[in-house]
């Protein structure tokens, strides 16, 4: 005895369950989406905090103050923002380079409590209890240059000048530590310094050669 299918058994040809199915979909992901929406008007919450302005609860305090080249700065630092975000974009110290940005390159190089970091790598709410010195404040008063960055001008050092600053500061730190280092001991203070040129012989001379007057 011969089969019979109902008039409405699944054609593989159409498409037209498909588009039923895909409209429902997106009707369903437009309709969650306004229901979140209108729920953030009404409430007036949302995941950047309340709308006073005020600290949500377990969220970081956003204004801060933070010790940098010897003055106290007040500044707006979101939780995640880096060191070195917060000194070229909110402080304005632009001698603070951002190569790599992810700790490899030096060009971010800073001093924390005399100790060099990789300022893109420090999250700005942990230096709060720091001494955070830049490129700018190795210097003395009245523009006055650092030792190590008058010997690096009168030794060439610098070619592009990107990885410049983080030269800088690392040889002030290691002249801090170590006043009269052999040449082995500076190409070690600066082997977290990469240079694009190639002049890692003209920044060793220079450190060198201001050991003796830093």
């Amino acid at each position: 005895m011969q089969k019979k299918f109902s008039s409405d058994r699944y054609d593989p040809l159409s498409t037209e369950k498909d588009d039923v199915s895909r409209r429902h979909f997106i009707k369903g992901v437009i309709a969650a989406g306004a229901v979140a929406g209108t729920a953030t008007m009404v409430t007036g919450c949302s995941d950047s905090g309340d709308s006073s302005g005020g600290s949500a609860a377990g969220s970081v305090e956003r204004m801060i103050s933070i010790n940098v080249n010897g003055m106290s700065r007040t500044v707006d630092v979101a939780a995640n923002e880096t060191l070195a975000h917060t000194l070229r974009n909110k402080l304005g110290l632009t001698g603070t380079k951002i190569g790599c940005d992810r700790g490899s390159c030096g060009a971010c190089t800073v001093m924390i409590d005399g100790v060099t970091q990789n300022s893109c790598s420090i999250l700005t709410h942990t230096v709060r209890d720091a001494a955070v010195v830049t490129v700018e404040g190795v210097g003395g008063g009245n523009g006055q240059m650092h030792a190590v960055q008058q010997a690096m001008i009168e030794e060439l050092a610098p070619q592009c000048g990107f990885c410049t600053p983080g030269q800088v500061v690392s040889g002030v730190a290691l002249l801090q530590r170590n006043p009269n280092p052999s040449r082995e001991e500076v190409r070690t203070a600066l082997a977290g310094n990469l240079c694009r040129c190639g002049a890692y012989n003209n920044y060793v001379n220079a450190i060198v050669k201001a050991a003796g007057s830093a």
